[in-house]
């Protein structure tokens, strides 16, 4: 956990308070982290701060924030001026309302901090919000202060704590509509959709975090690895494409339900070795000329 929190205040419910602090849930220690190299020197590039007009080079520290309200004119604030525009969710999460869990899409989610009582007073408020949200599978609203913007956040626990979402606005958010207006509103056949949720059934397991890890950067570790020992890596040959062409979703759903031992791997976790045909192809009999789809793509005259 950081070791300082990026903010402190108070969690209230209706006349029930408590301290609470926020820290972040990333830390980045473990993340590669690259430069911009001159590669004619070896030497590390420095990117200068300068003024926009004269040219003059300046420190962070001895700048002010400015808003443009014309063109190339703007007018100066410090620190003072954002002092005076502190509203009470900038030291008080004040809970407007319940929603259930699930009413607020993933889409508007952003950042996420862990919630945790600040000292041992109020810690007997914390637990009972905590259990009582959890027993109602209920979702708490409200907003938050952060880097000079008032955000709306929701509260869920987590383990022994809470965990605090920042969530857009939806005029942060692009309008679906236009990119599923190209998607018809008709319904899909009640035997295929049937099938998908057998196939679906077939590899649902337990969430595991370890699913999450990034396997590019796993890999980019190995090609550096290979290169401070003066030696290169072979990239990964590229899956081979399915030369069948099938277009008969039907036939394929059939076919990806065929392949029992592959799927069940999946849900133990396991992954099919790098280059093996698909599960539903190996599960066919050795021998045996593989029958032509029922409908392959036209080319063109």
């Amino acid at each position: 956990m950081a070791e300082h929190p990026i903010w402190r205040g108070h969690l209230r419910l209706a006349l029930v308070t408590c301290p609470v602090a926020l820290y972040s849930t990333l830390h980045e220690s473990g993340n590669l982290h690259f430069h911009y190299i001159n590669p004619a020197t070896g030497n590390r590039v420095r990117m200068v701060t300068e003024d926009a007009e004269t040219g003059e080079e300046l420190s962070r520290r001895d700048l002010v924030r400015g808003y443009e309200f014309r063109k190339n004119e703007y007018v100066l604030l410090d620190e003072a001026d954002f002092e005076s525009a502190r509203i009470d969710s900038s030291a008080t999460l004040n809970v407007e309302k319940f929603v259930p869990a699930g009413a607020v899409h993933p889409i508007y989610f952003e950042s996420s901090y862990y919630l945790v009582p600040d000292g041992d007073a109020g810690i007997d408020v914390y637990v009972v919000l905590r259990d009582a949200i959890r027993r109602t599978g209920h979702m708490a609203l409200s907003r938050l202060v952060i880097a000079r913007r008032e955000r709306a956040v929701a509260l869920l626990p987590m383990d022994r704590g809470m965990v605090l979402h920042t969530l857009h606005e939806a005029r942060d958010l692009a309008d679906p509509h236009a990119l599923f207006g190209a998607v018809p509103d008709t319904k899909p056949d009640p035997e295929m959709v049937r099938l998908a949720v057998q196939l679906i059934g077939r590899q649902t397991a337990e969430f595991d975090a370890a699913d999450m890890e990034d396997r590019y950067e796993a890999r980019l570790r190995a090609v550096i690895d290979a290169k401070l020992r003066g030696e290169g890596i072979t990239p990964e040959a590229a899956p081979a494409a399915d030369q069948d062409n099938v277009i008969d979703l039907m036939q394929a759903l059939k076919r990806s339900l065929g392949g029992k031992g592959a799927a069940e791997g999946r849900k133990a976790g396991t992954r099919p070795a790098s280059g093996k045909r698909p599960a539903a192809d190996a599960a066919e009999p050795k021998g045996r000329k593989r029958k032509a789809p029922a409908t392959k793509r036209r080319r063109s005259a």
